[in-house]
């Protein structure tokens, strides 16, 4: 059955704004000649010439686009030109309808780790493409979070950087289509112009925006009913359009809304005859989201003539190739929902890493803090200890003309008061007789003797080695080892003090002298008796001889 003629009128505005997402569909194909130029300085002049072939081949036939860009995806390692050329083939299945494989070919950019390495432009320009993305699959409010977002950043809006200038108008024109859809005219119109005015600079893509532009602005205004001006700014488009004689998608697109110029105005023949010249010029080529749209206006025109034969021809063709766009836009809001997610999780397991870095390096940063001043507490700790030990040694230097009996004596002494506690250690007559020994050994300066261990000076003096170790051990308060070499750098400091002729001679002689067997082991030694290594302590006998 028939109906009247505003039953087809209420069915134009049902889908009036499909075009709208069409002409969508083509907009981030356009940063592609702003792109190449820009990376033109880094990676040389060729890339630039590449890029925008691909981008006139989108705009004459989708395959042939695809497979160029795709050709020179394989010889052309670069990360930004890949990402140029990916944006060319994901929005080339988009204008085919073909929204799982668009989606596809944008996710394989999609990395928030590789993300953060981009430049800004190209930052910017990945997510107007996932914005773009949402509203071919009809997801208007997730995309006007993201427009509205980046229209936000006042570096993307100072109009002073061409290739950011061209992101700006495209968001805009973006937005305007997003308010077109909420019928919003009035401030869809406003934002037409807000797109324009980053439109300053005469090169091919800005021209193709500019017709965009009027093509939208020319929908918007017969939406507020001002079908003339309408009517002036589609047919000034097709006239631009027709000198590009190869851009049949910008052609079949301003023809097929002047048709509904002609539809509101109840001229139907004449929308027919629009309609077929829109046809003709993609009728062989895979516009296919376009296509279905001409064939759904071709049957509304066709029906309001009565035609009942070419009104069920493309009616049957608008309702297989919608059904097949359907299906596509199902499987696509899918695929880009389920990309989304992992792509938020991975940059929240990306960023929680970055986190956890953050926290390590300071952690990392604080600890190095605390260690440096451990390190420097024990050494002034050391030092302390050094300087004490310094104190202590000069004293007793100075102490050592006191006769060596009333050490011996005061030795005894103590000896007699530790050999009355305990009666089960060595006699004291026994005691007092290897002391006397070991004074006669010291007078003697045996101890010098590098071959000299306490079983050869034990055998010397007949006693045995216990006895012998265990008074030294009570008397001298250390072991036979500390005791020798204590004994040997007393002696050497008493010979760098007293006679001049040895602060000349090398610490490695000095080693050899006092009995040791190394010069390392000579300066260890030195320091831990006297606080101070034999370098220093020479320098310090030499400054108070020249006071």
């Amino acid at each position: 059955m028939r109906t009247d003629h505003q039953e087809a009128v209420r069915k134009t505005e049902k889908k009036s704004f499909f075009c709208h997402t069409i002409l969508a569909q083509t907009v981030p194909i356009l940063l592609v000649i702003l792109c190449s130029v820009w990376i033109k300085g880094q990676s040389g002049p060729d890339f630039s010439i590449l890029a925008d072939k691909a981008f006139q081949k989108l705009y004459q036939n989708p395959d042939d686009c695809i497979n160029y860009s795709q050709s020179l995806l394989i010889s052309d390692q670069n990360p930004e030109h890949r990402i140029v050329l990916q944006n060319i083939i994901s929005q080339a299945y988009a204008m085919k309808g073909d929204y799982i494989q668009s989606v596809n070919i944008y996710s394989q950019k999609e990395d928030s780790r590789e993300k953060e390495s981009l430049s800004y432009f190209l930052q910017a320009a990945g997510d107007y493409n996932l914005a773009d993305q949402y509203q071919n699959l009809d997801l208007y409010s997730q995309s006007q979070r993201i427009i509205s977002g980046l229209l936000a950043d006042h570096k993307l809006l100072k109009g002073d950087n061409p290739r950011m200038n061209v992101i700006t108008a495209k968001l805009y024109q973006l937005q305007a289509l997003n308010f077109g859809i909420n019928r919003n005219y009035n401030q869809a119109l406003e934002n037409l112009s807000k797109s324009d005015q980053y439109l300053g600079f005469n090169n091919q893509e800005n021209r193709i925006l500019e017709m965009e532009n009027k093509v939208f602005r020319a929908s918007f205004l017969m939406r507020l009913n001002k079908l003339e001006e309408a009517k002036y700014l589609l047919e000034s488009t097709i006239v631009l359009a027709e000198k590009n004689t190869d851009y049949y998608f910008i052609q079949a697109l301003a023809y097929e809304n002047l048709s509904r110029y002609y539809f509101l105005k109840e001229n139907y023949g004449t929308a027919v005859e629009i309609l077929e010249k829109a046809l003709s010029r993609i009728e062989n080529l895979p516009y296919n989201s376009l296509k279905a749209k001409i064939y759904e206006s071709l049957s509304k025109n066709y029906f309001a003539l009565h035609h009942d034969e070419k009104y069920h021809q493309y009616n049957k063709l608008y309702t297989e190739l919608r059904t097949k766009l359907d299906s596509s836009t199902k499987e696509g809001i899918r695929y880009i929902v389920k990309l989304v997610e992992t792509n938020q999780n991975n940059n929240l397991e990306f960023q929680k890493q970055k986190q956890l870095n953050k926290v390590s390096l300071i952690s990392g940063g604080f600890l190095i803090i605390i260690l440096g001043l451990l390190i420097y507490f024990l050494m002034l700790k050391n030092s302390n200890k050094d300087l004490k030990k310094q104190s202590d040694f000069f004293e007793k230097q100075k102490n050592q003309e006191e006769p060596a009996v009333q050490n011996l004596s005061r030795e005894t002494s103590a000896t007699d008061k530790t050999t009355e506690k305990d009666p089960h250690k060595i006699s004291k007559e026994k005691e007092d007789e290897i002391l006397q020994k070991l004074e006669d050994w010291e007078k003697q300066q045996r101890y010098l003797d590098k071959s000299m261990t306490i079983s050869a000076l034990s055998s010397q003096m007949g006693v045995n080695t216990k006895y012998l170790s265990e008074v030294i051990n009570n008397s001298k308060g250390k072991n036979f080892n500390a005791y020798i070499n204590e004994l040997r750098i007393n002696h050497i400091a008493r010979l760098l003090r007293t006679d001049p002729v040895y602060l000349n001679y090398k610490v490695s002689y000095l080693a050899e002298y006092s009995g040791f067997s190394s010069h390392s082991a000579f300066t260890t030694v030195f320091k831990s008796v006297t606080g101070m290594s034999p370098n220093a302590y020479i320098q310090e006998i030499s400054k108070s001889r020249t006071l």
